[in-house]
């Protein structure tokens, strides 16, 4: 990749882009060229914890960890991504937003790489398997007053709650009106709860078909709902352990390709050599030599281990819906979910971030040849 522009295939055809500074100033088209490498914009990854032993939930995380951690993500392909934080006190939840708002301040490339933060909890079921692995101690009923306080710290795009109970819908209307994206997930909420959701203004899905209870009813149950609401675009977890190939086939085709979107949930564990961890929210863990990545005694899955380019190939090597649409699902689609997104974040488009892949096909899948962001090459 030269300083200034890349050569390489597109859906449209070959191409030269061209930029400067950090934005792209020209695409060019200049024929047929099958050799050439393939050009993608850079991943957009919504649900990130942590990776290669650096965690936004740690009790030690400061501006630098947000920092450091967004430079490692975009040596694998990931240009912007959003901070996930998981169920805490609420000192510790503040904590962390205080970090991502300070990495921000410091650093214009942190900044156009992390447009906000994703909060995973408090507000979720406390229920066995519905919870997941997040800490009991912390989870509570749904306050908009508390997130009124961490908006105050720090940026909150996207919330993750559980729907239930009687004052749920009125707070996700207010969360809404205030300029939040509500996410649901980790929930035992009755299929008509999500409903209610829906019609309040929740638009996401966290991590569907995971953050469930471990059995359900076949039908109605929360699962066949968000499925079958148009009106939520559902995250999917593609790493081969949080969704058979099979399961996420059928979830891409009953959403389609414009309303389903992957995410890592990538945790501190991810880029490390299998065995045995104690992570920074006090779950101890085992990580195989699969990437599976699960709490110690259960079978619950503890986060995730694989990147979110990881995702993109078992997409594209174990379902129907090809590489440009994996590609979709990791860029386009993702970006245009983030409140406030810097225009053209997920796309290759004049005037847009010079934010850019080059991939090379191969027998083993998609290999990472080259990766700009902001204009700067980091790989």
């Amino acid at each position: 990749m030269k300083p200034s522009e890349a050569v390489g295939r597109t859906a449209a055809g070959a191409v030269e882009v061209a930029w400067r500074d950090d934005v792209i100033t020209s695409i060019t088209p200049i024929g047929p060229a099958s050799d050439l490498p393939l050009l993608a914009p850079g991943l957009v990854d919504l649900q990130v914890n942590g990776y290669g032993g650096l965690d936004v939930n740690g009790g030690s995380v400061g501006p630098d960890t947000i920092a450091e951690l967004s430079h490692l993500l975009a040596t694998h392909g990931v240009t912007t991504w959003l901070p996930t934080v998981i169920t805490a006190s609420e000192d510790r939840i503040t904590h962390a937003l205080r970090c991502v708002a300070r990495a921000r301040a410091n650093d214009p490339v942190v900044a156009r790489a992390v447009p906000t933060a994703h909060v995973e909890g408090p507000f979720i079921s406390d229920r066995q398997g519905a919870r997941g692995v997040h800490d009991p101690a912390f989870v509570r009923p749904l306050d908009p007053g508390e997130v009124t306080r961490w908006r105050r710290e720090g940026p909150v795009g996207i919330l993750t709650i559980s729907p239930h109970g009687d004052q749920a819908m009125s707070h996700v209307r207010e969360l809404v009106a205030a300029g939040v994206t509500v996410a649901i997930g980790h929930t035992h909420a009755t299929p008509d709860e999500v409903t209610a959701a829906v019609d309040a203004g929740a638009t996401l899905c966290t991590h569907l078909g995971n953050g469930i209870p471990t059995t359900l009813p076949r039908h109605p149950n929360v699962l066949w709902r968000q499925l079958a609401d148009d009106r939520l675009s559902a995250g999917l977890i593609a790493d081969g352990h949080h969704l058979p190939f099979d399961t996420l086939e059928v979830m891409l085709r009953a959403k389609g390709p414009d309303r389903a979107f992957l995410v890592s949930d990538a945790t501190e564990i991810g880029g490390r050599p299998p065995g045995r961890y104690r992570t920074a929210v006090g779950a101890e863990v085992d990580l195989d030599e699969h990437q599976r990545l699960s709490e110690v005694g259960s079978d619950l899955l503890a986060g995730a281990a694989a990147t979110l380019l990881d995702g993109v190939r078992n997409v594209a090597a174990h379902t129907s819906f090809g590489l440009s649409a994996a590609l979709d699902l990791a860029t386009r689609n993702p970006a245009r979910l983030i409140p406030g997104a810097r225009p053209g974040v997920g796309e290759l488009r004049v005037g847009g971030p010079a934010d850019l892949l080059v991939l090379e096909p191969g027998p083993a899948g998609l290999s990472l040849a080259g990766v700009l962001q902001s204009g700067r090459r980091v790989r």
